[in-house]
């Protein structure tokens, strides 16, 4: 079976950049993705990052919608620690209503930001007592699955009224699409695998955070073994027309994983952001662990080719391309020729 490709947007800013150029260009690079034959096209949610302009999903996924026909448009992910799970749905259920058929709810663990922006996001609750995500995620389910449209009969009057009209004291997140979105739990560990067949989500694992090969098997195989289904697989990959310098900002690219006391560890993207995120945390016992970061890289037939191998050593049918540059010109040219090189390449199939 051949896989499909779609993109994840953190919506970066390059050198000069403002805001505006970087939003205006993942707009035009959804535009270009829809032509390009990429399947999805998912946006980031990152708080107080003066370097990433995408800190509200829900508001660029309906821009995105407003400027692209076809392709499906969602969040890669929205952080729900931070937010009422009804609010949640509503949000998607009104983007549902808006482009029916073509609405992905991708949600994740991570605060999506520094301590600094997570306290100001859940306000000043204490954070002990703070309500498990996994509840959190439950109660998403509920609101979704609740979204059907009512029957409809005739009233004594002959006039057509709603057999199914819910109480006053009934709890609907309104309005309720003609589809539903597609459901999708970002992670990368066992435990997000089974919360996610247990929620009948599907798992996108994040191998750009978490790219070992032992993990990867077994993560997926164990949402295989528990749903039938493979998940999806999120990687970083960079394409360039000369293979050397693929690899030069493949090099350059840094994860740093953070720990104070028994908190939440938290994937970063540098050290100084590691540090930052133990001192906006109080300091004290902390630990922090540079991380391998795996990106697939070269030409765009090296980069189809790496794929291919996945595909085959994991039956993945579908990756999630995460294309870690800033740079617009650069990386509007990565995805454009990951894209052609794809369409070149014989179909690959899965042992």
């Amino acid at each position: 079976m051949a896989y499909t490709l779609s993109l994840l947007d953190k919506s970066p800013l390059g050198t000069g950049d403002t805001a505006a150029q970087a939003l205006a260009r993942s707009i035009d690079l959804a535009r270009k993705a829809e032509g390009w034959g990429y399947h999805r096209y998912w946006v980031a949610e990152h708080h107080n990052n003066s370097q990433l302009a995408c800190s509200s999903p829900e508001v660029l996924i309906a821009h995105i919608l407003a400027h692209t026909s076809r392709i499906r448009v969602g969040s890669g992910g929205v952080m729900l620690q931070h937010y009422s799970p009804y609010k949640v749905a509503e949000n998607f259920n009104l983007l549902s209503a808006i482009a029916p058929g073509r609405i992905d709810l991708g949600v994740g663990k991570a605060p999506g930001g520094l301590p600094l922006s997570t306290r100001a996001l859940q306000g000043p609750g204490d954070a002990a007592h703070k309500r498990p995500f996994e509840d959190l995620l439950a109660e998403l389910s509920e609101h979704l699955a609740a979204q059907q449209a009512p029957a409809i009969a005739p009233a004594d009057d002959g006039q057509l009224c709603d057999a199914d009209a819910p109480a006053e004291t009934q709890l609907r997140a309104q309005p309720r699409p003609p589809e539903a979105p597609q459901t999708f739990l970002l992670g990368a560990s066992v435990a997000s695998a089974e919360l996610a067949a247990q929620q009948g989500w599907r798992f996108v694992y994040a191998a750009h955070i978490n790219g070992a090969p032992a993990e990867i098997q077994k993560v997926l195989g164990h949402y295989r073994q528990l749903t039938g289904s493979p998940a999806l697989l999120a990687v970083s990959a960079i394409v360039a027309e000369d293979a050397e310098e693929a690899a030069r900002q493949a090099q350059s690219q840094q994860r740093y994983r953070v720990r104070v006391g028994d908190g939440q560890a938290v994937n970063v993207g540098t050290l100084r952001q590691a540090e930052d995120f133990v001192r906006q945390s109080g300091g004290g016992a902390h630990h922090i662990e540079q991380r391998e970061v795996q990106v697939l890289h070269g030409t765009g037939a090296d980069v189809v080719r790496a794929l291919d191998a996945l595909h085959a050593q994991f039956g993945i049918e579908e990756f999630v391309i995460d294309t870690p540059i800033s740079e617009g010109a650069a990386r509007l040219a990565s995805i454009e020729q990951l894209a052609a090189a794809r369409v070149a390449a014989p179909v690959a199939v899965a042992a």
